[in-house]
């Protein structure tokens, strides 16, 4: 498999404040390289019948992966919107084009 591109996975790390609304402390970012490939015709078809607009799936090293839901590849967000787990050591996170406020 070919895992030549570097993709960036970021987390997000919240707190509640005195309301208990969530407020983002922090972000941390690294890369990590991944397989990039166009989701299925099936998986875009099923995604949009259910509301999400899906465009890639990134395979990399289930290892490298720690539940982060953001992923920037070529300088666009994209959000986690599901993961599948190989029987080997990898990962799928399938990402749809990020909505609201980009930072």
């Amino acid at each position: 498999m070919d895992r030549s591109e570097v993709i960036t996975l970021i987390a997000q790390n919240f707190t509640q404040d005195s309301l208990n609304v969530p407020r983002e402390l922090s972000t941390t970012e690294r890369d990590v390289f991944a397989q990039v490939q166009n989701v299925t015709g099936l998986e875009w078809f099923e995604g949009g019948r259910n509301g999400l607009n899906p465009e890639y799936r990134f395979t990399m090293f289930k290892y490298d992966y720690d539940g982060e839901q953001i992923v920037r590849y070529k300088d666009v967000e994209y959000s986690v919107y599901r993961t599948y787990e190989r029987r080997t050591d990898e990962i799928e996170l399938y990402c749809e084009k990020r909505k609201g406020a980009q930072r």
